[in-house]
C-alpha cells in the first residue's frame, strides 16, 4: 500500500517541476525577447541565456533525475531574482513576503508526502 502513495507523490513532483520549468522558460524567453527593446545588462543577458538553455535542455537531460531538475530550477530562478535584488534592494521586501505562502505550500507538500508512510508520526488522528 505504501508504493502507490509514494509513486503518486513522485508524479506530483515530476509534473509540478516540469510545469515550473515551462513557466521559467517562458518568463526567461519573454525577458530575452524584450532585450532588443530595453537594454539588459550584459551579465544578466549572459546568465539568462545560460538559464534558458539549461531549462530547455533539462526537459531531456533531467527527466529521470529529480535533483538535477531542482538544481536547474533553483539556478534559473536565481539568475532572474538575484541581479534584480542586487540592483534594487527594495525589491527584497516583496520577495520576503512571498516566502510566507511558498513556505506554507512546501510544508503542506512535505506533510502530505509523509502521510501514507508506515511508522510513528506526530499528529496522527
Amino acid at each position: 500500500m505504501t508504493a502507490p502513495v509514494s509513486r503518486s507523490w513522485d508524479k506530483v513532483e515530476f509534473y509540478s517541476s516540469y510545469f515550473l520549468m515551462l513557466v521559467l522558460a517562458s518568463v526567461i524567453g519573454t525577458r530575452l525577447s524584450f532585450a532588443s527593446v530595453w537594454q539588459i545588462p550584459t551579465v544578466d543577458l549572459g546568465l539568462s541565456i545560460i538559464a534558458l538553455v539549461l531549462v530547455l535542455a533539462s526537459f531531456w537531460i533531467a527527466r529521470k533525475r529529480r535533483s538535477w531538475r531542482l538544481w536547474i530550477i533553483a539556478f534559473a530562478a536565481a539568475t532572474q531574482l538575484l541581479p534584480m535584488v542586487l540592483r534594487y534592494p527594495v525589491t527584497l521586501f516583496p520577495l520576503l513576503g512571498a516566502l510566507v505562502p511558498v513556505g506554507i505550500t512546501v510544508w503542506a507538500l512535505v506533510a502530505l508526502s509523509k502521510k501514507g508512510r508506515p511508522g510513528p508520526q506526530a499528529g496522527d488522528s
